[in-house]
């Protein structure tokens, strides 16, 4: 039960920014990558105590000058600060030259879905313990997302949930909205995020209105399919789970109508995907 209970408190400090205050780790790790905006950073990390495992996550950046003297394969010691919403490295200080960044190989060899293509049939678990289609939603637009339960930082699975509830208050508030859609929160760790677990964590975003938003989780063999056709790559590294981020919004023919990378997209601009889909 501790185990459940756990990341969910801390989710529930994330949602009361009157609660939450600027907290700030130490961190030590290799730079894996930096974008060419020099607004994100890839770094290998060791344990951050009382916060994270050791693993490779993408960091933001506020101050792109902090990134100036550092490159892939650099040695580093950082400050990661995080509030209620937000998570950024700054006072990064180049220790020396680890060797060439390690980041992991992810190979896939087929084509990825593009705007136009057809969803593949996919199944998942449901916060009810029942089998949920896509193609139980032809006829509706779906917008579903990638998350899971126990993710540390605010910019990542939290933000996207937070995202959708913003969006979900946008259209159930649109008079002029049509009523063809709906939100699916999938997780990527059938392990651990069992249907008691998803109903927990979606409450703390949903409140006691479920209406028109599911949470549920993927096998392992739907996320061996699914993946590589959207570009959504995560892997596994001491005890825990790296990812990137990937939103996928589908018309009423289940065919693909937008896709959001990354977390930089609005609810605003998330509501008018699912306005435009719902008309096709």
């Amino acid at each position: 039960m501790m185990k459940t209970i756990l990341p969910l408190l801390v989710l529930l400090v994330a949602l009361f920014p009157a609660l939450a205050q600027t907290n700030q780790y130490p961190v030590h790790g290799v730079v894996q990558k930096i974008d060419p905006d020099r607004r994100h950073v890839t770094v290998k990390h060791e344990k951050i105590p009382g916060y994270m495992m050791a693993m490779t996550m993408d960091f933001s950046v506020h101050d792109t000058n902090v990134l100036s003297q550092v490159a892939a394969g650099d040695e580093i010691d950082f400050t990661l600060s995080v509030t209620a919403d937000d998570d950024w490295v700054e006072n990064i200080r180049r220790m020396g030259k680890s060797g060439v960044a390690t980041l992991p190989a992810v190979q896939f060899n087929v084509p990825e879905l593009q705007v136009g293509d057809e969803m593949p049939a996919a199944e998942f678990t449901s916060e009810s313990g029942q089998a949920v289609h896509l193609a139980d939603y032809r006829g509706q637009t779906v917008a579903f997302t990638f998350f899971f339960t126990s993710c540390p930082l605010p910019e990542f699975c939290p933000r996207m949930n937070k995202n959708f509830a913003e969006a979900r208050k946008l259209l159930l508030a649109d008079t002029n909205a049509l009523g063809n859609w709906q939100f699916l929160s999938v997780s990527f760790d059938p392990g651990f995020d069992r249907p008691e677990n998803l109903r927990l964590y979606g409450d703390i975003y949903r409140g006691d209105n479920t209406n028109r938003w599911l949470f549920a989780v993927a096998s392992p063999e739907t996320l061996r399919m699914l993946g590589p056709r959207l570009d959504f790559r995560f892997w596994r590294e001491n005890g825990s789970l790296s990812h990137n981020l990937r939103t996928v919004v589908l018309d009423t023919h289940g065919r693909i109508a937008a896709q959001f990378d990354g977390n930089e997209w609005t609810p605003a601009q998330l509501a008018q995907a699912i306005r435009e889909a719902a008309r096709r």
